[in-house]
């Protein structure tokens, strides 16, 4: 997997900076690039422990209502308020964002290049008059931030897309690789809400449309076009972040029974497919479309279909991550009073 893993970095990182020299079909690269970008964050997202952040049931039921909550209040802002004034307010936001967001994705691959006692040894660093808060670090860290820090220095001053790009796919890897959902039950309601959420906000209101084309941040992918008069097109981060970490689940429950990754292979195919149809329905309607309106269904069906055909209904069910994490936790406790 792991070389698996460097290759589709490797045609992630070919595919953003492809349009820079030759033309490339925005439509095939919207999909490829989504894709490349959840099977990158899903591998990552497989380690000795869950992802720090799981979400629990009510968690999943707020998520839609907090995300129309802050959608309706951009919207609001940028109304009332001079646009310039809320994307510089934003572009501080994200500069900082993805200094982090673009550190953590690099750090990997830096750490293998820097010696041992970069990587591990911490660096306590107190906040100056407030001695209390404390920021840990590692050489390696620092290292790693130093082309994230150009990235975003590039991004603010020329809003160039292709530095768009890289931090949007740093935030979409860091998500899907730092988030859980726990379980494929709490998947399914955040999915379920998010599913009624984009279809409100996108074919009932402006808003969604509104708030995409005026927000001046990472939050989208940006494709260069031939269209002069729609130079880009556009997918938004939650198109895969959300349905990215319900994948990468479907991966870690695979890695949690120790058999080959099957109904990863069944939930990432329903993630290809949910998302070629919204493109191909994009196109044919000419107008925007909510693409968790064809990626949930996708994923989710194909994942209960894979699981019906083997009867293995029940464990998935029953998979919860926290409880996992639980259980190897006493584990090792145990361990240390046995030695």
């Amino acid at each position: 997997m792991k070389n698996i893993e460097r290759l589709a970095n490797v045609a992630l990182l070919g595919l953003s900076l492809a349009p820079l020299v030759v033309n490339v079909d925005p439509n095939v690269n919207v999909i490829v690039t989504a894709c490349l970008t959840v099977f990158v964050g899903c591998c990552r997202s497989v380690k000795p422990t869950p992802p720090s952040e799981t979400m629990s049931n009510e968690h999943a039921m707020r998520f839609p209502l907090v995300g129309s909550a802050m959608l309706l209040s951009l919207f609001l802002l940028f109304k009332f308020l001079s646009k310039d004034l809320v994307n510089a307010v934003l572009t501080c936001y994200f500069f900082v964002l993805g200094i982090a967001a673009l550190s953590a994705t690099l750090l990997p691959a830096i750490k293998r290049f820097l010696p041992k006692k970069w990587n591990d040894g911490l660096i306590i660093w107190h906040l100056p008059y407030f001695r209390s808060v404390e920021i840990e670090f590692t050489r390696s860290q620092i290292v790693a931030s130093i082309p994230g820090t150009i990235f975003c220095v590039w991004y603010a001053k020329q809003k160039h897309w292709l530095a768009n790009n890289v931090l949007g796919l740093a935030f979409c890897i860091q998500g899907i690789e730092m988030l859980s959902l726990g379980s494929f039950k709490t998947g399914a309601i955040l999915l379920a809400g998010l599913f009624v959420y984009d279809i409100f906000w996108v074919f009932f209101t402006p808003v969604m449309v509104s708030v995409a084309k005026s927000f001046d941040a990472p939050i989208k992918l940006l494709f260069p076009t031939a269209d002069a008069k729609r130079p880009f097109s556009m997918l938004g981060l939650g198109d895969i972040v959300i349905p990215g970490i319900f994948v990468a689940l479907a991966l870690r429950f695979d890695v949690s029974r120790g058999k080959e990754s099957q109904y990863f292979k069944s939930a990432f195919l329903g993630y290809t497919f949910g998302l070629a149809l919204t493109i191909f329905v994009m196109n044919w309607f000419q107008a925007a479309q909510p693409a968790l309106l064809y990626i949930v269904p996708a994923v989710i069906g194909f994942l209960a279909v894979h699981c019906l055909w083997n009867g293995d209904v029940k464990p998935l069910l029953e998979f919860d991550e926290g409880k996992t994490k639980d259980a190897e936790e006493a584990d090792a406790k145990e361990s240390k009073k046995v030695e």
